[in-house]
């Protein structure tokens, strides 16, 4: 499969620098077959026609909102101080079907620029790499205090190596819909985010014996949600 990014609706169109990347780079010919999708679900199937510089699609056939992943994780990450480990964190978390990346800003965040555009463009390619239907939602930097207002402890667990608080377990967690996990910085949360995140109801989860980078950990996550699907 051809898998390439653009809107299905009102009309099949293929996105701009996908345009330019199949006359350009691939050049692939007029009447090979490709699929489009939107990263909302939806997939187009279609031949290419090229007038000009424009690229199109005829004869085109469309499926609407493919299932995604289930259960749907949600990772709020602080960002590293070198920018390629999270990069590395965006990409392989979206290959294993994450659904949500929110980047963290916690009193240990080192770097606090950050190209969010450039980070979504990655999930988006690696999106279309795996044959993905359902992009993942990545989220500006977000103050840490911002992010617990709203966290529901039912299903939200944080990964820390304070020895000092209760974890359990990863293959301990229930079967739920909904997963969000918070990873933190080079450094860890602090003992006063531990503590309100404890206060609020938020399960501490141990990922074993080794101490993981953060982006380590991240991977972690995702590869066991994605193993117990």
């Amino acid at each position: 499969m051809k898998l390439f990014f653009g809107d299905i609706f009102p009309e099949v169109k293929i996105n701009d620098e996908e345009q330019n990347h199949i006359a350009k780079v691939l050049r692939m010919r007029e009447g090979e077959e490709i699929y489009v999708t939107d990263g909302k679900g939806n997939l187009a199937k279609g031949n290419l026609i090229f007038e000009g510089k424009k690229v199109s699609l005829k004869n085109v056939e469309i499926q609407e909102i493919l299932p995604d992943f289930s259960p749907k994780l949600h990772i709020a990450i602080a960002p590293t101080k070198n920018i390629d480990r999270i990069e590395f964190f965006v990409e392989k978390a979206t290959e294993m079907g994450i659904s949500e990346i929110t980047l963290l800003n916690t009193e240990k965040t080192e770097r606090k620029n950050l190209n969010i555009e450039k980070l979504r463009k990655q999930s988006i390619a690696a999106s279309k790499q795996s044959l993905r239907f359902h992009f993942p939602a990545i989220h500006d930097l977000t103050k840490f205090s911002d992010f617990v207002k709203n966290l529901q402890p039912e299903n939200t667990f944080v990964a820390h190596c304070n020895d000092k608080s209760d974890r359990i377990n990863l293959h301990n967690l229930p079967k739920l819909e909904n997963i969000t996990f918070l990873i933190g910085p080079e450094g860890d949360f602090s003992e006063k985010e531990i503590q309100i995140l404890s206060e609020r109801g938020i399960k501490a989860v141990s990922l074993g014996n080794q101490r993981l980078r953060t982006e380590t950990a991240g991977i972690f996550v995702a590869a066991w949600i994605y193993g117990n699907r």
